[in-house]
């Protein structure tokens, strides 16, 4: 049995679809920090592309940011779930620099290898 690690397409399509609004279960480092990619080379096109108009690079960053929001808050308390950590410590991100790297150390850690009271590994296949 191992957790096998999402590729960037099942990532984001998981993220956007089957978990766009779910704060229950597990999520996988790989699932979560591919979403992360797709966000940052999303925002980064969205900047390109509308570069010289300031208003509508921000209309479109805006509508971007609020159609991702749910999806975004949802992966981070899953992975949260996935180390063994209450989603509620998504709000130490409101706590400057310290509150951000501290979230940061907990979602880079391990995933728990056994279920957990937020739910079963995610990802595992059988060998």
């Amino acid at each position: 049995m191992f957790q096998r690690q999402l590729t960037f397409g099942e990532a984001v399509k998981r993220a956007l679809t089957l978990n766009y609004c779910n704060f229950n279960g597990r999520a996988s480092r790989s699932e979560y920090w591919w979403f992360a990619l797709f966000s940052l080379i999303a925002s980064l096109i969205i900047s390109i592309v509308f570069f010289k108009s300031e208003t509508m690079t921000s209309i479109v960053s805006g509508i971007f940011a609020l159609a991702t929001l749910l999806p975004s808050l949802g992966l981070s308390i899953r992975r949260l779930h996935d180390t063994g950590r209450s989603g509620w410590w998504v709000l130490i991100n409101f706590v400057p620099i310290i509150g951000w790297i501290v979230y940061i150390v907990f979602v880079v850690g391990e995933s728990q290898n056994v279920p957990n009271q937020y739910g079963p590994v995610p990802n595992v296949e059988q060998r």
